[in-house]
């Protein structure tokens, strides 16, 4: 009886602590997100950029994007929330868009096409990996040291 019992107490609390990291996964996944205003060419139709987008992230303003920008900003959870505040033209007036989206659980930087979301086009086209590449180091430049003066001549030529 005493045995079963501790075995019911172990299996509850590994139940719990795989419930807890399950939880964690979701709960806790931070992601990067960046936003671009540019032009996309999909199934042989281009999205041009408008004007200016203005993204608003928890109620926060996170990028002013004019046309071939990107901006940024951190989020965690997997349900991404923003407000989009788009200019079609210079001057033109701004319209408001809601958008709610599930993030992809094996992305840690995404790249949402602005354009083409609002375009109303799959999420293939509009939302990518980030992937940084790394850039190939400079050679640095040696620097040649002469030694123009014998220990002697310098000295001769600091009296002088």
């Amino acid at each position: 009886m005493k045995n079963k019992r501790r075995f019911l107490f172990r299996a509850g609390a590994v139940a719990l602590l795989v419930l807890i990291a399950a939880l964690m996964f979701v709960i806790g996944r931070g992601h990067t997100v960046y936003f671009d205003n540019k032009t996309l060419e999909y199934q042989g139709q281009a999205y041009e950029a408008p004007y200016r987008i203005s993204v608003y992230v928890n109620d926060e303003q996170v990028a002013k994007l004019g046309k071939r920008e990107r901006g940024m900003s951190p989020w965690m959870g997997q349900n991404f929330r923003m407000l989009l505040e788009v200019t079609k033209e210079k001057g033109g007036e701004t319209t408001a868009h809601s958008v709610r989206m599930p993030l992809p659980y094996n992305m840690d930087g995404i790249i949402l096409n602005l354009p083409a979301m609002l375009a109303g086009l799959p999420p293939e086209a509009y939302l990518s990996e980030f992937v940084q590449t790394a850039e190939p180091e400079a050679p640095e430049d040696e620097s040649v040291v002469t030694d123009e003066f014998s220990d002697e001549a310098f000295m001769e030529a600091m009296e002088g």
